[in-house]
């Protein structure tokens, strides 16, 4: 990674905070990943991301904008890609699952905030993280009150434009998330120097319409007894999704898939057939945070699923119809399926325990685990929902709230192997 470090410089990176980071992330990986046992080959694309994770792409993000190109550095699933694609631009996933960077954040946060919040926020505020850095713009979004109030508080450090998402599902509330998107356009539009067109905007939507047909490949294979790949590979591959050239990401998961689904024929899997089936559901898990994961396939469970926005909510809603008569067309066609995605911010949020329910049957779940970082109210409270539904089905169901400490991992591990043990 050395050839990278006046890429780093340029970019006004803490060096040494920066430096102590790349010395941590790679013994975390090698123990969580680099251990298991029966990978499937095509991981190794994957490992050969997360190896360069400061430095290849990093490189490919400032090569863009060395030609005029524009990178938007993005939090949540429901900023549209399509429309920063189809302007030329990059986005990226930021960091946001390392309590490396908390510290640093509550010199100006609250501590009594969610740990995935401060650990992006202190990324930056620190000058940790590359991507931050090659932003050229932030994009926030009101999911929750601590990300609404936190992104006002960025934008003093860095440009934030926030993007206001309702908290229901009205007619009244999917026309304002419309104009939030044609808002949006404007402002890509801006920041870019391009023009956003009917044509240029569909074809957007194909490119990125591939990349989520590749993940609910992956999902699908996941169903098969015995599981083809561990919970732990499928998350790194949903977080890669974030931040790889979409085109590639989608090529390499395809071939993932290709190699999944000969073992699934052949009756190959990285777990006994009667292994535990967990469902994942909850607070969505950023790169470096495997700890859940890890825990209960440390266990001798594993994970089939997960309900979250690092699993199935990154395709909920299929593919978007490519409407390329015009762009208005194309942004309801985007908005109607973003909206059928159900993040915990809206009030009601019945489809989210439905899909829960009809995950446990589709993945043949032997248990649900649903957990929330510390200070996230919306999975918070949505989880006594969610753990009552479940309890009311006959589907056992094991509640946890923690964050990124080490401290944390050994109290959610005695409660991890108990739950497995029951079932």
């Amino acid at each position: 990674m050395e050839e990278y470090r006046a890429m780093w410089e340029r970019l006004g990176i803490n060096m040494r905070r920066h430096d102590m980071l790349l010395e941590a992330l790679p013994a975390v990986y090698e123990k969580v990943y680099l251990s298991q046992q029966r990978r499937p080959q095509a991981m190794g694309y994957f490992d050969f991301v997360v190896s360069e994770i400061h430095g290849l792409r990093v490189k490919e993000l400032m090569d863009h904008k060395d030609k005029g190109g524009k990178v938007f550095g993005t939090f949540c699933v429901y900023v549209p890609e399509e429309v920063i694609v189809a302007a030329g631009g990059i986005a990226v996933g930021l960091c946001g699952g390392a309590d490396f960077s908390v510290p640093t954040a509550e010199q100006v946060l609250p501590r009594n905030l969610c740990a995935l919040i401060k650990s992006a926020f202190g990324f930056k505020l620190g000058r940790i993280c590359p991507y931050f850095q090659a932003a050229d713009l932030i994009v926030g979004e009101t999911t929750c009150d601590g990300k609404k109030k936190t992104w006002e508080i960025l934008d003093e450090y860095i440009p934030t434009y926030v993007m206001d998402l309702p908290n229901s599902r009205t007619s009244a509330d999917r026309a304002l998330w419309i104009s939030e998107l044609q808002r949006f356009v404007r402002k890509v539009e801006e920041v870019t120097g391009n023009s956003i067109t009917a044509e240029n905007l569909a074809e957007a939507t194909r490119l990125i319409n591939r990349k989520r047909a590749a993940l609910q490949r992956l999902f699908e294979v996941r169903k098969a007894r015995p599981a083809p790949i561990s919970g732990l590979d499928a998350l790194l591959v949903t977080q890669i999704s974030f931040y790889d050239d979409p085109a590639r990401f989608t090529e390499k998961t395809n071939e993932l898939c290709d190699e999944l689904e000969a073992r699934v024929q052949a009756g190959e899997g990285v777990a006994p057939p009667d292994a535990k089936r967990i469902l994942y559901t909850g607070t969505p898990m950023p790169i470096p945070f495997w700890t859940v994961p890890l825990l209960i396939e440390g266990a001798g469970a594993v994970v089939v699923a997960e309900e979250s926005c690092t699993g199935t909510r990154l395709v909920a809603g299929g593919e978007t119809p490519v409407r390329d008569t015009s762009i208005e067309d194309q942004l309801i066609a985007i908005a109607d399926r973003q909206l059928q995605t159900n993040c915990a911010c809206f009030t009601p949020n019945d489809g989210r325990v439905d899909d829960i329910l009809r995950m446990v049957e589709e993945y043949e779940v032997d248990g649900v685990i649903h957990f929330s970082l510390s200070f996230c109210q919306p999975y918070n409270l949505e989880a006594v929902r969610v753990q009552k539904a479940l309890q009311e089905a006959g589907v056992p169901v094991l509640v946890l709230e923690g964050d990124y400490t080490e401290e944390q991992a050994g109290r959610l591990r005695t409660r991890i192997e108990a739950f497995v043990e029951t079932l």
